[in-house]
């Protein structure tokens, strides 16, 4: 009896051993996914709208009590909303399902329909307008203490997609696609047949608007077609948004007609627009806090989640299926010629010169080699870490997923807890 006492014991230690060492990986593993999810955001502002009623959550008697409640069905549906915005940020959060069920335990007390107006969204606290609050650096420096994190897209070739999160696809998307889309920006691109190529596309148009943003501009657009990468906005002007001397966006050009830098100070964000050979590219950096300000709805975005999986191409084409790509290139060996000539402009055998042999084999045209040169030294100027402007193509085999330590680690705890139950307890 001793003995099969003292195995019970401790083999309800080693369980809850187990358990607590399987959650901990799990946490960690998780905490990257975690980490972006902004629930309290949504707690703190329905708190200060519940607040402004009194929180009295609808209490009272006669008018006041309608009144009252009428408005904290409003704070309600804000809350559902925002916590809506935050399903796929917060999907493994529990404090934001607990939200999520006291929301819907709250209407129902209530009797609050679940359509109707919304609370207006508290306005953050912030100084006068004044010229400075239209400039992005500036405010974010003022409040945080230090410089903006900085994400970088580019899109470039056939076309190649490298996303804010570092990832690198090529594509196989025709028509006009979002490349961005949140609160302050929208880009779109639209990618049409090469000539010379059996399955080449390229990029033919870029479309950028610039949404109204409080009083620092009103809506602007930017638009750049092959053979007119134009040196101003659509109505022809080069600033817009003057405050006090400043201007929130200017467009300047080193080379009118196929290059143009578009700088939206009031996002902090700076857009290079420019033409390779026969397609264009671009070229975006921009705060994290901005290109992160978008809802669930927005999720068809080229540089924030890459293309769709239904329009990826994840191999290199065959040689034999490409022209050759000078006349004085060997037919019969088009691949080493690719390899010749992307060596000589991208030595490191990064995404860009991976970029450069998939747009060489595809159209045999020489030119084509520019969009990866042009989208790398883009790519330098607006990342500031040196060690992060290369990434390595990866493939299928090495793409793991991210949870795999606990995967193993929960395999290993299942096979120690068989051995005690089944071993050491008989």
């Amino acid at each position: 009896m001793g003995t099969l006492a003292l195995c019970s014991h401790y083999s309800q230690l080693s369980w809850k051993r187990s358990v607590i060492v399987a959650l901990l990986l799990f946490h960690l593993c998780c905490l990257q996914v975690w980490a972006s999810c902004r629930i309290l955001r949504c707690n703190s502002d329905f708190v200060a709208v519940t607040l402004d009623l009194g929180g009295s959550g609808g209490g009272g008697g006669g008018g006041s009590r309608e009144g009252g409640n009428a408005g904290y069905c409003s704070a309600l549906r804000s809350y559902a909303m925002c916590t809506r915005r935050m399903a796929r940020a917060c999907r493994g959060d529990l404090a934001y399902h607990s939200a999520v069920q006291g929301i819907e335990d709250l209407l129902i007390q209530h009797s609050c329909p679940r359509t109707g107006p919304t609370a207006q969204p508290r306005p953050l606290p912030q100084a006068p307008i004044s010229g400075d609050a239209c400039i992005y650096e500036k405010g974010y420096l003022q409040r945080e203490g230090r410089t903006p994190d900085y994400l970088h897209c580019g899109v470039f070739g056939d076309p190649h997609v490298r996303t804010f999160r570092d990832e690198f696809q090529t594509c196989a998307v025709q028509g006009a696609w979002p490349l961005i889309d949140n609160e302050y920006l929208y880009v779109q691109a639209t990618s049409a047949p090469m000539r010379g190529g059996a399955y080449a596309t390229a990029l033919t148009t870029i479309t950028i608007i610039f949404k109204n943003w409080r009083q620092c501009i009103e809506q602007q657009i930017y638009q750049a077609e092959l053979d007119n990468v134009p040196a101003a906005f659509v109505d022809g002007s080069v600033t817009s948004g003057e405050r006090q001397g400043q201007h929130s966006l200017s467009v300047h050009s080193d080379l009118p007609g196929h290059q143009a830098e578009i700088r939206a100070a009031h996002i902090g964000t700076t857009l290079v627009v420019r033409q390779s050979g026969r397609s264009l590219g671009l070229s975006v950096r921009s705060p994290r806090a901005i290109a992160e300000a978008f809802t669930p709805e927005q999720d068809l975005q080229l540089c924030v989640y890459g293309c769709p999986p239904s329009q990826r191409l994840e191999t290199l084409p065959s040689p034999s299926s490409s022209s050759s790509l000078s006349s004085s290139s060997s037919s019969s060996q088009p691949s080493a010629a690719a390899h010749a000539h992307c060596a000589a402009l991208l030595p490191a055998r990064d995404i860009y010169y991976q970029a450069c042999l998939f747009d060489l084999l595809a159209t045999g045209d020489l030119n084509s080699s520019t969009a990866a040169v042009a989208a790398l030294e883009d790519a330098r100027g607006m990342i500031s870490d040196p060690n992060k402007v290369h990434l390595l193509l990866v493939g299928k085999a090495d793409r793991s997923s991210p949870c795999l330590p606990l995967i193993l680690a929960v395999a290993v705890l299942s096979e120690r807890l068989v051995a005690l139950w089944t071993g050491k307890c008989l």
